[in-house]
C-alpha cells in the first residue's frame, strides 16, 4: 500500500510539474508570431525551381508518369488489369492502366510502376522475351533503360535488361527482342512518350536521386547554408517574428548517414538553427514534415512516386524519429514545440491515433515543457482530434488556411475572401476553442488567393485580416513560408516590400 502510494504521489507530482512548465511557457511566450522555415530542410521543387536545373532528363523524375504509344501500332503499353499479367499494346487511350510511375535508377534507367503498385519486369528465359507487371520491388530485371532520339526526346527506345529494344509486335504480342536502330515510324521498337507534366514531383527524393551520390551532397549543402542563414533570424526577430517552425524529414535521424538517396548534414544545419534562434530570442517548433513511407503522397512529404504508404507498419519508425528529435533538443532553452506530423492525408484515423499516443510519449520521455502538436488531418473536420488530444497535457492541434486549394475560392473577390476569413475561419477557431483543452495553433497560411489582378492595398487588407484572427489562435500561427520564388508566400519580401507589418 505504502509502495502505491508512493508512486501515486509521484505521478501527480510529474502532472503537475508538465502543468506548471507549459503554463510558464504559455504565459511568455504565446500566442507565437512564427514563419515557415520551408523549402530549406525538406525541398519543395514549386518554391525554387531552379534548385532542379542541373539535373539531366529533369523531366523524368521519380515518380513522373509516362505512357507509351507504339508508332506503328498507334496504340498504348498497357499493364493488363493494372497489374499482375503481362505488357500488351492493344489500347488506343491511355487511362490508369496505360501510365508508368518512374522510379529513377540514373539519368537514363528506371523502373516501371503500374497502378497495382507493383513493377514491370522481362520475364525469365523459360517465359520468352515478354513482359510482365507483376513484380513487388525492383531489382536489375525491373530495370530498363529509355533511349531518346536526338531530334525528339519523346521519341523514345526501350531497352530491356537482356539488352534488347522492347517491340510491339502485334496489339498482344510485345517482346524484348529487337535489335534494330531505326527511328522510322513503322520501327516496331519506337514509341511516342508522353509525359504528363502535372505529376512530376519535385521534392527531397527527387533532387537527391536525380543529381545522384556524386552531385547531390554539394548541391544539397550549399543550399542548405544559403537558403537561410544567421542574417535571417535576426531579421525575424528585428521585424516582430518570435518563432520558427523548422520541417525536417525523417532521415535526419539517421545523420550523417541517412539512406540513400538522402544526403546527411542536415542536422548540423538544423542544430545551427538553434544556436541563431537562442541568440535572437525565437523560439523553435520542429515539424517532422516528411514521414517514411509519406503521410500524403505530396512532395513535400518525400514521397517517391506520388504513393501514400505511411501506415501501421511505419509507426515505429516514425517514432523512433520524434525520439531522436526530442532527446537532442530536449533542453535546449530555444525549443518549444515537436510536431508529430505534418498534414497526413488518406491516412487510417485510428492509426494517426495510435501514432500520435506513441510519439506523445516519446517526446514526454525527454521533457516536460515542450509542446507536442497533432496536426489535423486534411481530409477531416478541423474537430476530428478535439476530444482525443484532450487526454493529453501540453498538446497543440495544427490546422492549416488557405483561400485556395478548394473551387470554393475560385469567384471570389477581395471582399469575399475577407469577409470569409472574418467569418468562417473565425467561427471555425471559436468552435475548435476550450477552456481546458488542446491548444489551437495556425501551423501554415498565406497571404497567397485565387483573385486575379488584386493591388497591393488588397493584399495589405487580406493579410492583416489574417493576422488579426489568427492571433486568436491560443498557441499562435506560422506563415508559409519565409522565403520562396514566389512573393506573396515569401514573407521576409512582403515585410520588406510593406504588405504587412508585426511590430
Amino acid at each position: 500500500m505504502r509502495n502505491q502510494l508512493f508512486y501515486a504521489n509521484l505521478v501527480l507530482a510529474f502532472y503537475l510539474s508538465c502543468h506548471y512548465a507549459l503554463a510558464q511557457t504559455e504565459n511568455s511566450i504565446l500566442p507565437l508570431k512564427a514563419v515557415n522555415l520551408g523549402n530549406w530542410l525538406v525541398i519543395e521543387g514549386w518554391m525554387k525551381p531552379s534548385l532542379f536545373d542541373g539535373i539531366a532528363n529533369n523531366d523524368l523524375l521519380d515518380g513522373t508518369q509516362v505512357q507509351f504509344m507504339s508508332t506503328k501500332l498507334q496504340k498504348y503499353l498497357c499493364a493488363e488489369h493494372g497489374g499482375g499479367s503481362v505488357v500488351v499494346a492493344n489500347r488506343t487511350k491511355a487511362l490508369g492502366w496505360e501510365t508508368f510511375r518512374l522510379w529513377r535508377v540514373n539519368e537514363s534507367t528506371f523502373n516501371f510502376r503500374v497502378s497495382s503498385k507493383q513493377f514491370v519486369r522481362l520475364a525469365n528465359q523459360d517465359e520468352g522475351d515478354k513482359l510482365l507487371a507483376d513484380s513487388d520491388s525492383p531489382s536489375d530485371m525491373e530495370t530498363f533503360e529509355i533511349v531518346r532520339s536526338d531530334d525528339d526526346p519523346n521519341r523514345v527506345r526501350i531497352r530491356a535488361p537482356n539488352g534488347l529494344f522492347l517491340q510491339a509486335i502485334s496489339e498482344t504480342v510485345v517482346l524484348a527482342n529487337y535489335e534494330g536502330s531505326s527511328w522510322e515510324d513503322s520501327d516496331p521498337s519506337v514509341f511516342k512518350m508522353t509525359v504528363l507534366t502535372g505529376t512530376i514531383i519535385r521534392g527531397e527524393y527527387q533532387i537527391t536521386n536525380g543529381y545522384g551520390a556524386d552531385k547531390a551532397p554539394k548541391i544539397m549543402k550549399d543550399h542548405w547554408n544559403t537558403y537561410i542563414t544567421e542574417d535571417d533570424f535576426k531579421f525575424m526577430s528585428e521585424n516582430g517574428l518570435n518563432g520558427v517552425r523548422i520541417p525536417v524529414g525523417w532521415w535526419i535521424a539517421q545523420d550523417p548517414t541517412p539512406p540513400k538517396p538522402f544526403v546527411g548534414g542536415s542536422l548540423e544545419i538544423l542544430d545551427n538553427a538553434f544556436t541563431w534562434a537562442e541568440k535572437y530570442g525565437i523560439k523553435v517548433i520542429v515539424d517532422l514534415h516528411a514521414a517514411p513511407g509519406s503521410q500524403n503522397g505530396r512532395p513535400h512529404s518525400a514521397s517517391r512516386d506520388g504513393y501514400l504508404e505511411w501506415g501501421d507498419s511505419y509507426i515505429s519508425d516514425t517514432v523512433a524519429a520524434i525520439d531522436f528529435l526530442a532527446q537532442r533538443y530536449a533542453k535546449n532553452p530555444s525549443l518549444v514545440a515537436i510536431e508529430l506530423m505534418n498534414e497526413p492525408q488518406g491516412v487510417n484515423l485510428e492509426s494517426l491515433k495510435s501514432y500520435y499516443q506513441a510519439g506523445y510519449d516519446a517526446v514526454r520521455k525527454h521533457t516536460s515543457s515542450a509542446y507536442v502538436i497533432m496536426s489535423n488531418p486534411l481530409d477531416r473536420d478541423s474537430k476530428v482530434l478535439l476530444s482525443f488530444a484532450g487526454a493529453f497535457s501540453g498538446v497543440v492541434i495544427d490546422v492549416h488556411y488557405y483561400n485556395l486549394f478548394s473551387d470554393r475560392f475560385s469567384n471570389m473577390n477581395v471582399q469575399q475572401n475577407i469577409d470569409f476569413v472574418k467569418k468562417q475561419r473565425a467561427s471555425d477557431l471559436s468552435s475548435l476553442t476550450t477552456s481546458n483543452g488542446p491548444l489551437i495553433f495556425v501551423g501554415e497560411w498565406s497571404g497567397d488567393w485565387k483573385v486575379q489582378r488584386a493591388s497591393k492595398n488588397d493584399y495589405q487588407k487580406f493579410m492583416q485580416v489574417q493576422v488579426d484572427v489568427y492571433s486568436r489562435a491560443k498557441f499562435g500561427w506560422a506563415y508559409w513560408a519565409y522565403k520562396c520564388d514566389s512573393n506573396m508566400w515569401n514573407l521576409k519580401w512582403m515585410i520588406e516590400n510593406n504588405y504587412v507589418s508585426f511590430n
